[in-house]
């Protein structure tokens, strides 16, 4: 199982310790995770090839984590496409960020968190659903 990392590219650092507990928990239900931004490094004159790419890779995938806390275009274009392909979608925020109504309204799950303890704890327990229900899909 491999699940698509949506997360803003400007932000990208200062939301380490977030994405780290987000990678934890896929370790631990043995999802490998993919982070886009980590991947692949683009110049302005390439934006169509990244969008490509962008959308091979979600294809590739079982499912979306969008980290919203920092709202980006792409972000919103990454889990529509996730979307309208049938993939779960899982909304996620630290809770003195902005809500996004457009990404949490088409999601699947939604976690709004304190700290990266939290984020790790509430995603465990989504994924431990979602992983659960694509073993018995399989079988």
């Amino acid at each position: 199982m491999k699940a698509y990392i949506s997360i803003s590219y400007t932000k990208r650092q200062e939301l380490n310790n977030e994405l780290n507990a987000v990678l934890e928990a896929l370790r631990e239900f043995h999802v490998n995770p993919f982070v886009f931004v980590d991947d692949f490094k683009f110049s302005p004159d390439r934006e169509n090839e990244m969008m490509q790419r962008a959308i091979l890779s979600i294809d590739d995938c079982n499912l979306l984590i969008a980290e919203t806390s920092d709202k980006a275009i792409g972000i919103g274009i990454e889990v529509g496409y996730a979307k309208a392909k049938g993939k779960p979608v899982i909304y996620m925020r630290n809770k003195k960020a902005e809500h996004s109504t457009t990404v949490s309204g088409v999601s699947d799950f939604q976690i709004i968190y304190a700290d990266a303890k939290d984020l790790r704890d509430q995603l465990s327990v989504i994924l431990s659903g979602i992983v659960s229900f694509q073993i018995e899909k399989v079988e």
